[in-house]
Parts: C-alpha cells; sequence; structure tokens
C-alpha cells in the first residue's frame, strides 16, 4: 500500500537517556538543550518521580510474560478502572428514534438517549442504503478542538445545509469531507454521539451561576458570535469542570469512557450489527477517547487512534498547556505509560495515525509512544496487528489517513 508519509517508526524499548542538566527534552537552539518545562525547574523532578522506565504495571516489565498475557491485562484494567473513578451502572441505553430519513446513499436515524445524569444524549446511526443482514459497525468519536457548542456534527452531516462553523471545520481537520457518512457508505454500521459536555451534553448556560455565566447569554440562533463566545466561555471553565468532577469522586475520562461504553452498548444491541465486528476511531480527543475505550473494551476488535498519541512525559514537561483537562488521571503514569493505555488492547489490531507537524505533541515522544507499543506488540507475538504511521503536515485527519484507516477496518472487521 503506498502511503503519503514522511516514516513508519518501529523498534526499540522506549527508553531515553535525559542529559543530568537537561529538564527538558523539547528541542535544541543553536546546538543546545532548551532547559525549560511545564513546571519550569520543578519538570525534571516531577518526570523522575515515575521514572524512564517502564511502569509498576507496565507489560514491558521482564515479570509480566506473553504467556501471562490476560493475567497481565486484568490486573492492569482493573487499576486502571479504579483510577478512573468512574459513574457505577451500565447496560445498553434506552435510544428513541427522533426520526429517520434517506440522504447521500444511506439510511440514517436521528436517535436520543437518556442516562441517569444531564440532559439527553442526541447521536445519529448511519448504514448503506438497502443494506442486509448484519453489518461491520464502526463508532465514531468526535474531537475536541475547543468547540463544545458541536458534538456529532463535526463528523458526520445529515443534510447538505451545513452550518458555516461546520463546513470549516470539516475542511480544517477532515479533507473538506464528514469520515462517519464517508465510511458508512463503505458498507459500515456507524453510530456517533454527543461526548460528555460537547452538543447535546454541554453544559447550559441557565444552569450555572450567575457569576460563573459572565452575563453571556444561552445561544438562540447558531450565529457564529453567539457559538463563538459560548465556546471561548466553555474553554474557560475546565477547570472548573475538572475540580468540581474531582470534588465528586470522578475524573473527566472516567465520565467521558463511562459514556462511550453505553453506547457501545447500543451500538453493540442493535439487531444490524455484527457485535463481533465493531470498531472505533477519532483525531485528536475523539484520539483521546479512543485510546481509554479501546483499551478498556474488547468489544472494540479493531482501533484507529488519530492525532492523539504521545507519551506522559510529553504532558509533563512540553504540551499540557496545549491540551484539555480531559486527557488526565491522577496516580495513572506511575503505573502505565500513556500509550499503554491503548497497549491494554493487544493483541487486538490498532493502528496509530500522527502528523509531523502536530503542535500539539513533541514528535520526538510521538516516536517514542510507537516504540512502546512496538514494544507490547512484539512481545504478545503480534506484531503485525499494530501499525504507526506519520504524515507530513499538521494537526488533521485527511482523505489519506482516512483512506489508510478505513482499509485498516476492512482488514479486521470485513475479513
Amino acid at each position: 500500500m503506498s502511503l503519503a508519509i514522511g516514516f513508519i517508526s518501529r523498534g526499540g524499548s522506549g527508553g531515553l537517556t535525559w542529559p543530568a542538566n537537561a529538564s527538558s527534552r523539547g528541542g535544541q537552539t543553536g546546538g543546545t538543550m532548551i532547559n525549560q518545562t511545564m513546571l519550569g525547574a520543578y519538570g525534571e523532578w516531577a518526570a523522575g518521580v515515575v521514572g524512564e522506565g517502564p511502569g509498576q504495571l507496565s507489560f514491558r516489565q521482564p515479570r509480566f510474560r506473553a504467556q501471562s498475557l490476560d493475567g497481565w491485562r486484568r490486573q492492569a484494567r482493573q487499576r486502571v478502572k479504579e483510577l478512573l473513578l468512574m459513574p457505577e451502572g451500565g447496560g445498553a441505553p434506552r435510544a428513541a428514534l427522533q426520526h429517520q430519513f434517506e440522504f447521500d446513499g444511506l439510511h440514517v436515524e436521528h436517535l436520543q438517549w437518556s442516562l441517569p445524569y444531564g440532559p439527553p444524549t442526541e447521536a445519529v446511526f448511519f448504514k448503506p442504503l438497502g443494506a442486509e443482514g448484519r453489518l461491520p459497525a464502526v463508532l465514531a468519536l468526535h474531537d475536541h478542538g475547543g468547540v463544545k457548542y458541536f458534538g456529532l456534527r463535526k463528523i458526520s452531516r445529515l443534510s447538505h445545509d451545513l452550518h458555516p462553523m461546520m463546513k470549516r471545520h470539516q475542511q480544517n481537520y477532515y479533507g473538506g469531507v464528514a469520515w462517519a457518512n464517508e465510511l458508512a457508505r463503505r458498507g459500515y454500521a456507524v453510530l456517533v454521539h454527543d461526548a460528555f459536555l460537547f452538543g447535546s451534553r454541554r453544559i447550559l448556560l441557565a444552569d450555572v451561576p450567575e457569576v460563573i455565566r459572565r452575563g453571556l447569554k444561552e445561544v438562540t440562533d447558531e450565529s457564529e458570535d453567539q457559538i463563538t463566545a459560548y465556546n471561548t466561555w466553555a474553554a474557560q471553565q475546565e477547570t472548573n469542570v475538572a475540580k468540581s468532577l474531582l470534588c465528586g469522586g470522578l475524573t473527566w475520562p472516567g465520565v467521558f469512557l463511562w459514556e462511550d461504553q453505553r453506547a457501545l452498548d447500543y451500538l453493540c444491541s442493535r439487531p444490524d450489527v455484527d457485535a463481533a465486528r465493531v470498531g472505533c476511531a477519532g483525531l485528536s480527543g475523539g484520539g483521546l477517547r479512543t485510546v481509554f475505550l479501546a483499551g478498556s473494551d474488547d468489544r472494540i476488535r479493531s482501533a484507529v487512534c488519530v492525532g492523539m498519541m504521545t507519551t506522559w512525559r510529553d504532558y509533563l514537561l512540553n504540551k499540557s498547556y496545549t491540551h484539555t483537562w480531559m486527557c488526565y488521571v491522577p496516580g495513572l503514569p506511575r503505573d502505565l505509560d500513556y500509550p499503554e493505555v491503548l497497549g491494554l488492547r493487544v493483541p487486538l489490531p490498532t493502528l496509530v495515525q500522527n502528523d509531523m507537524e502536530d503542535p500539539l505533541f513533541t514528535l520526538q515522544e510521538a516516536q517514542r509512544a510507537d516504540r512502546i507499543m512496538s514494544e507490547i506488540y512484539r512481545k504478545a507475538d503480534a506484531a503485525n496487528r499494530y501499525r504507526c504511521t506519520f504524515y507530513p503536515g499538521p494537526h488533521k485527519f485527511d482523505l489519506p489517513m482516512q483512506k489508510e484507516a478505513f482499509e485498516w477496518f476492512d482488514r479486521w472487521l470485513k475479513g
């Protein structure tokens, strides 16, 4: 297969030696290592708390062997679940059909379901017109993008009348297409739902105190000015959200994972879906959600993480300022590095796609994450089920990347 990529990274143990006088590996200026971190002079110390080697529950630890893969996975997943502090309960939500119609060669269902908290979740289900029997399926996970007013509309289209902001969003990040629709046209059942605090699940201004609302009014006519003002406010509100969740004995990743699993419950329960052939994928925030969902739930038989792969070290030393509070699970880095959360699914098929000029990550730490994942899959004797590719350009999931991702699903969900 021919890909427009800079290179495919392979091999290595993931180790990286740090000069004693450098607290960041963020790059070089005039031959001198940049000695700056997100914690200033405290950065190297904080990174050293975890250390350079594998975490306590890393499959790369010598005490874990390929023969004990299942036992290691149970132990590590249980620890991740404990740290995530997820809401309790489960089971497929009761989805109410709002309406159904045909659009651009697809059967489309607009759905809504209620969870034990918050406003109802809006979702959309696609499958090819005339499709019969049980189809392979993908849970399509929308991005963050600093845009909380929209959720599922970022990666789907229900008509030719697209909101101008979403038209630009899809042009900037997705090659001008709605990739959920494109994948459905390829022969898949595809479900897209609004994530926690996005779209239909967003925080409404009327539900917060005036001191936090700061005089902002609820969006009424979907004008760009109103939506932009809301998105700015929602970004500023993230710290309050994270603190409030922690006060409630919850973590943000735990909540979005719980909600994504409920969507997966529903998708797998449909009579037109083959629950043994289900995948998930997403860019950016959708890639983050892929890391946790695919790493935690073996119903995801094939996973594609796009534009969201690095290491905890990269977040700590270099890039925490570029990321949402959605990323962080207190205590987890002592047990598993960030790519190893996704690696909990080994030996199930996993594709990771990176952009070489992505400002959200340092390239060398994305490469180190690949080495970590490669080592895990080699140790599990499943090297052929893992692939990592690096594409030229900035943060995106463009048409060449979609082509590779869709072919990956074809290989593992249709074969």
